[in-house]
């Protein structure tokens, strides 16, 4: 099954993730990271395809998603 990583705290929550998700797994979460940011957050695990748009989509290179133990990181940071 697919994971998705979020790393809250480079997460500003533009919400292009949320937009753009398929499934409609993601959401913004109502609690605030350490920069002041609502940022997203996974609420239906299961239903992720491992389509990797979220990690795509992300200006800020805040999520990654492993599939199958290989761990897809789009961009270098």
């Amino acid at each position: 099954m697919p994971r998705i990583v979020i790393d809250e705290n480079r997460c500003k929550g533009c919400e292009l993730c949320v937009i753009n998700c398929p499934q409609q797994i993601l959401a913004i979460s109502r609690e605030i990271n350490a920069r002041g940011y609502f940022p997203a957050k996974v609420v239906d695990p299961p239903r992720c395809i491992g389509c990797r748009i979220c990690a795509i989509m992300c200006p800020d290179v805040a999520i990654q998603v492993a599939v199958n133990s290989a761990q897809y990181s789009f961009f270098e940071y």
